[in-house]
């Protein structure tokens, strides 16, 4: 059986004059929308991972909150993965892309977030941070 691969990642949000926004990257590689998320490097711990994924996709830093739902899929190369998730609320940085990962970045509604996004795990860990009020945290 193949070792699974972790990963982490956030809801990064914050209160816009609309409600609730989130963060979506633009990956080019997959030509997807989705939340800001990657491996953990060895022995990383889960949230520290998430933190630094986020800030390396998005230019972000953020805090953790409180954590979202998992999810559970197949990467590219048919291995077995598992991405924890945290809200996130930002703390510094800018909003900006870091090619050749990320090539879009932006803040979003939820509801438009949800509509943008390309998978329907991402659409779930989405809506447990909204039903929460989008809080979360």
């Amino acid at each position: 059986m193949d070792e699974i691969v972790r990963a982490a990642g956030g809801v990064v949000w914050r209160r816009g004059p609309a409600g609730i926004e989130v963060v979506l990257v633009h990956r080019p590689r997959y030509d997807d929308w989705s939340l800001p998320k990657g491996k953990l490097h060895a022995g990383e711990d889960d949230v520290a991972g998430a933190l630094r994924e986020v800030e390396e996709e998005t230019g972000l830093r953020a805090e953790a909150g409180r954590e979202l739902p998992s999810t559970r899929y197949q990467d590219p190369r048919g291995r077995p993965k598992v991405v924890r998730y945290f809200a996130m609320r930002p703390t510094g940085g800018s909003l900006a892309p870091a090619p050749p990962e990320t090539d879009e970045v932006l803040w979003l509604p939820i509801n438009e977030a949800a509509a943008r996004l390309s998978y329907g795990h991402d659409r779930d860990v989405l809506a447990a941070c909204r039903d929460r009020g989008g809080t979360a945290d």
